[in-house]
C-alpha cells in the first residue's frame, strides 16, 4: 500500500465508521428533531467517506464497496475514537464535539493540499463539518449547564472519550513523507484545545486531565473490540450476497 493510499484511507475510514455510529441513533435520539439531525450528519460523513474511499480505491484498483465491505478489521485505519460504542447521548455529543473540532481544523488545512482530489473533498466538507461542530457544541453547552443529572452525564461522557483524542494528533512517517499533500495533525492541537476549552468552560464542565491512559493504534489497524461488532453488522449483507445488484 502506498503512503497516499494509506493516508486517504485514514480520512475515509474515520468518516465511514463515525457515520455508522451516528446512524445508530436514528429512532433512539432524545427528540424527534434530533433523529433527523444526526441522520443528516451521518449522511454528510457518508458522502465524504464515499469520495475518499473511491479515490483510495482508484489508486490500487479497488472500488469503494470493496473497501467498505470486504476489508477485515485490521485493514481499517480509522482512529479508535470514532469506533467506540455510542454509550448514552452525552457520550455521543462529547465524541462528536471532539472529532468534528479536529476534522474542521484538518479540512481547513487540507484545502491547500497539493493533491487536487483531497483539496476538493476538504473544500466541500468544511461547511458540513462546521455545522457538525456547532451542533455538538450546542448540545454540550445545553447538557453541561443544565440539570444536575445532565451535567453529571455530560461530564462522564467527556471523561470517557477524552483519552481517545490524543491519537488524533499523533504525526507519523506516512504524513511526513506526504509533506505538501497531508496535514501535520500535531499542529492542529492548539486550535482544537482552544475551542474545546471555551465550550467546556461555557458548559460548566471540568476539563479532563491529560496524565492518564492514552490508547492508540487505529492508524495502523489496531482497534478496540467495538469495531469488530460494527463491521459484522455493516458488512453482513454484502458478504452474504457477493456480487448481488439491485
Amino acid at each position: 500500500m502506498t503512503d497516499l493510499t494509506a493516508y486517504v484511507l485514514r480520512l475515509g475510514d474515520d468518516c465511514l465508521i463515525l457515520s455508522h455510529r451516528l446512524a445508530e441513533w436514528t429512532t433512539h435520539a432524545p427528540e424527534l428533531e434530533e433523529d433527523v439531525a444526526l441522520a443528516n450528519i451521518a449522511l454528510d460523513l457518508l458522502g465524504q467517506a464515499r469520495m475518499l474511499l473511491s479515490y483510495a480505491g482508484s489508486l490500487d484498483g479497488r472500488t469503494e464497496d470493496d473497501l467498505a465491505y470486504l476489508r477485515e478489521e485490521r485493514d481499517f485505519l480509522n482512529c479508535q475514537l470514532v469506533e467506540l460504542e455510542n454509550g448514552d447521548f452525552a457520550h455521543a455529543m462529547a465524541r462528536l464535539l471532539c472529532f468534528s473540532t479536529y476534522q474542521l481544523a484538518l479540512y481547513q488545512q487540507l484545502t491547500g493540499s497539493a493533491d487536487p482530489t483531497l483539496a476538493a473533498v476538504a473544500a466541500k466538507g468544511v461547511k458540513e463539518v462546521a455545522y457538525h461542530r456547532d451542533h455538538a457544541s450546542q448540545w454540550v453547552l445545553r447538557l453541561g449547564d443544565g440539570t444536575p443529572e445532565s451535567h453529571s452525564r455530560m461530564q462522564a461522557g467527556l471523561n470517557a472519550v477524552w483519552p481517545y483524542t490524543f491519537e488524533l494528533f499523533l504525526s507519523d512517517d506516512v504524513e511526513q513523507r506526504l509533506a505538501g499533500i497531508s496535514v501535520d495533525v500535531a499542529a492542529l492541537h492548539p486550535s482544537w484545545e482552544s475551542y474545546l476549552g471555551g465550550v467546556i468552560a461555557g458548559a460548566t464542565l471540568e476539563r479532563p486531565a491529560d496524565d492518564g491512559w492514552r490508547p492508540r493504534g487505529g492508524r495502523v489497524g489496531i482497534h478496540t473490540e467495538a469495531l469488530g461488532y460494527l463491521l459484522a453488522e455493516a458488512q453482513n449483507l454484502h458478504r452474504a450476497h457477493p456480487g448481488a445488484t439491485w
